[in-house]
């Protein structure tokens, strides 16, 4: 009995000596660990990383930029079903511990004394939470004492609801997926709250192991994990037996939904993402932070559209420059097949292999593995091939002769069906500003951003050609000039070096047509009239003039040539320059960001541009508009901290009567010029100037009404000539009369509204001056009331027989 109790006694110390020798050493690791422990407060202002957002002016996902795809939520917005599922798979016992859960630690302690590894570590919601904002996921006793002791502080400082709140906008959930609304995006492509029980039974079953248990990658792993969460569901009674059936029987339905911006606007993203990364650095990736810009959805859609539909009329005229690729025609379909579904889609423009020929059909293989019939009348009848930019080949006779087995062709799909296409060897710009204040209403930088990044509204700098001439008549306008004034348009030879000795301008074809009106010499685009009205002018004149358009001053050349559009610019820079003949006289800014908000909604940038303001008599702005920054162009002014405040007036840099005047001229170039294609638009209120340079090599329309201003651009970017059949008004007016057709439609005409100091007067056609009652010939004219022309000698009357006609060809420059 004695030996039996002294037994028992040093069982019973020995117990006491482990006890004490543990807690002594927990309370050591305390002594020692808790000190070191991170604020647990600072969870309250924790930054989750959220990626860069870029929408339209109407709330359309433009772009997202960024390593990690989050959309953080609140409480509420958590699904309360969800939340079981969640609580079933991870931590059944949340709302009834304080951090730690005893009986998951035994089981832990017991897997580890049959293991000799750390299993499941027998963590609670709350402790995995303290391991994903604090601590490393190192399997460490002394991490995992730090994770107790974080877990059990989180407790005591937050709400039940606040720690779900963080975990959910958190964790991974796999494929770059953090927290659960980023989750069903990826996955189902619908937010949490769209989603049924068995999806987010699925999705709660992805933290222990996003791999393991990705529906993706493991769909039949995912499914064991959904059942068995579904099976606890109904062992703790958050479902019925009915409602644990039917979710168990539902099939796997998850699929990778990648980014699929709203609107496909990739130059703008471009754009905007470059102005956020100057504005916040690489934090701009991270903060969440939304950048609203200035672009219409629909309009946008209509632009790429025209761009797209335009370079692609324009190939289509020069001929079939042949396959893209040529596979080895006695392949296996397999490798055809292979190649095929690596060929990136460009401009609609879907890749496809010639795998049969028949006398006036091809049989086509496409990326699905799907056949099609390309017939005869589908553009190979039409197919005549490449020669030069300025000649053809004969047409065909049969489809081998445009098609052979193996070809990597080109198909374009048009509501008719599919059709013969190719990738347009060109490119092409638009861009469409808001005239009031400057906004971009929307950009098309080529004909395809994945194929070329280079954004050619801002960064091709060409030659406008004839488009620049509307800056020198109006200038001239401000210097005595009047629409009836005579100019000569005859031959001229001007000797200057830097025009490399004797020059001797031309008009296309080499014409020349004598004295004319200088309004008749604008729609006509008559070089010769240009160039003598710039030698009048001179050239200090012109400069300090074309400034106030928003022209570099110093880089402007200082010959005759400037006349003709030789200073290059990006289609941006001639847009800034025709708002003010759409608003009237005024200067303004183009920009892209509206406003930018925070990750919680604050507005931590807002645009203020100067806004046209035509009743303020002393409009002023702060700065002239050669000194405004690129960054300040794309996202306006300054930061406004009363954004209900009115904007700046924008600067008046033309008298109301010179802009009235300029833009009659420019609605002529329209109404009877080398414009007159875009009568097709059947609106009295559009104006505009064609432009094309020598070669030629560029195509222009800068054209407008009182409410947009778009600039359209057709080149090649190696600068090689288009041929010489065509025109600012063949290549790029079909492109801008596509894009207004749709800018317009909803908008009632805006008559141009005459101001005070104009008067009309009637003139002959043939002198400029004022015409006699008896003059048969006479026509209306408008001028200033200061500047109306001397009556016509004699009162005679003009002779009518002279009159030019009203239609001729595009000219050059």
């Amino acid at each position: 009995m004695p030996k039996k109790y002294s037994y028992i006694t040093l069982l019973f110390w020995l117990l006491v000596a482990g006890c004490g020798a543990t807690g002594v050493t927990f309370a050591g690791l305390y002594l020692y660990l808790n000190p070191k422990l991170p604020d647990v407060q600072s969870l309250r202002q924790v930054k989750l990383q959220t990626p860069l957002r870029i929408y339209s002016s109407d709330n359309r996902l433009i772009g997202e930029f960024g390593e990690q795809r989050r959309t953080p939520i609140n409480y509420d917005d958590i699904p309360p079903l969800y939340i079981k599922a969640l609580l079933s798979a991870e931590d059944a016992q949340f709302y009834d511990h304080n951090g730690v859960s005893i009986r998951g630690l035994l089981r832990a302690t017991s897997q580890l004394l049959q293991t000799g590894q750390i299993q499941s570590g027998g963590s609670t919601i709350t402790m995995q939470l303290a391991r994903n904002f604090f601590l490393t996921l190192q399997q460490t006793f002394a991490r995992k004492f730090n994770e107790i002791l974080l877990a059990l502080q989180i407790e005591r400082e937050l709400s039940k609801e606040e720690i779900l709140t963080l975990y959910n906008n958190k964790i991974y959930f796999g494929n770059r997926a953090y927290g659960i609304q980023a989750a069903a995006n990826v996955y189902y492509g619908k937010n949490i709250d769209q989603l049924t029980l068995p999806q987010w039974a699925m999705i709660a079953g992805l933290p222990k192991a996003p791999s393991a248990y990705n529906p993706l990658a493991n769909p039949e792993r995912a499914l064991i994990r959904r059942n068995w969460i579904l099976g606890r569901m109904l062992e703790l009674g958050h479902i019925d037996q009915a409602t644990w059936k039917a979710a168990t029987a539902a099939e796997v339905t998850a699929k990778y939904h990648g980014l699929t911006p709203e609107l496909y606007a990739p130059y703008v993203a471009e754009m905007a993402r470059q102005d956020a990364i100057t504005r916040f650095g690489n934090s701009a990736y991270t903060d969440g932070y939304s950048v609203y810009t200035t672009v219409n959805a629909h309009l946008q859609e209509v632009a790429q559209s025209a761009v797209i539909n335009g370079l692609i009329t324009y190939d289509q005229r020069h001929g079939y420059r042949g396959p893209e690729q040529q596979l080895a025609a006695d392949a296996p379909a397999e490798q055809w097949l292979d190649t095929l579904q690596n060929i990136p889609v460009y401009g609609g423009l879907t890749p496809a292999v010639v795998s049969h020929t028949d006398e006036q059909s091809a049989t086509l293989l496409l990326p699905d593995a799907s056949e099609a019939q390309l017939g005869w009348d589908q553009g190979i009848a039409d197919a005549r091939p490449y020669l030069s930019e300025n000649y053809r080949g004969e047409k065909p006779t049969q489809a081998s002769d445009v098609l052979t087995p193996g070809d990597v062709i080109r198909l374009r799909h048009t509501p008719e069906g599919i059709a013969l296409a190719q990738l347009p060897a060109a490119e092409a710009a638009l861009v469409s500003l808001d005239p009031t204040d400057g906004a971009i209403i929307s950009m098309a930088g080529g004909f395809d951003f994945e194929q070329s990044h280079f954004n050619r509204v801002t960064q091709a700098t060409r030659q406008p050609g004839s488009a620049f001439k509307p800056f020198i008549y109006t200038t001239a306008l401000e210097h005595g000039y009047t629409p009836a004034t005579i100019i000569n348009d005859a031959p001229i030879v001007i000797e200057d070096a830097s025009l490399e000795g004797t020059w001797r301008p031309e008009n296309d074809g080499g014409s020349f047509l004598g004295p004319m009106r200088m309004r008749t010499a604008l729609y006509r685009s008559r070089n010769l009239v240009s160039i003598r009205i710039l030698r009048a002018l001179g050239m200090d004149t012109a400069h300090e003039s074309l400034a106030r358009f928003g022209f570099d001053k110093d880089a402007l050349p200082r010959d005759l040539s400037l006349a003709l559009g030789s200073h290059d610019v990006t289609p941006l820079d001639l847009a800034r320059g025709y708002t003010t003949f759409a608003n009237g006289g005024f200067a303004v800014q183009p920009y892209l960001i509206k406003r930018i908000e925070a990750v919680d909604g604050r507005i931590v940038f807002n645009a203020t541009p100067d806004t046209v303001c035509r009743n303020c008599a002393t409009a002023t702005s702060s700065k002239p508009a050669e000194a405004r920054t690129l960054e300040e162009l794309l996202g306006g002014q300054q930061p406004s901290e009363k954004p209900n405040d009115a904007p700046p007036p924008a600067k008046r840099i033309l008298d109301a009567q010179t802009a009235f005047i300029a833009d009659s001229m420019l609605r002529d170039v329209i109404a009877r010029g080398t414009g007159k294609r875009a009568r097709v638009l059947e609106r009295g209120d559009i104006a505009g100037k064609t432009g094309t340079t020598n070669g030629p090599r560029d195509a222009w329309f800068a054209g407008y009404n009182p409410e947009i201003v778009t600039i359209t651009w057709l080149g090649f970017d190696s600068n090689t000539p288009l041929g010489n059949r065509e025109y600012g008004g063949s290549a790029a007016l079909p492109i801008w009369i596509d894009y207004m057709r749709a800018a317009l439609a909803d908008k009632p005409e805006r008559p141009a509204q005459r101001p005070d100091g104009i008067i009309t007067v009637r003139i002959n056609p043939e002198t400029g001056k004022r015409a006699g009652p008896q003059d048969p010939d006479a026509i209306f004219e408008i001028f200033r009331v200061d500047n109306v022309p001397e009556l016509t000698e004699g009162n005679e009357a003009g002779n009518g027989n002279q009159r030019t006609p009203d239609v001729l060809p595009e000219e050059l420059f």
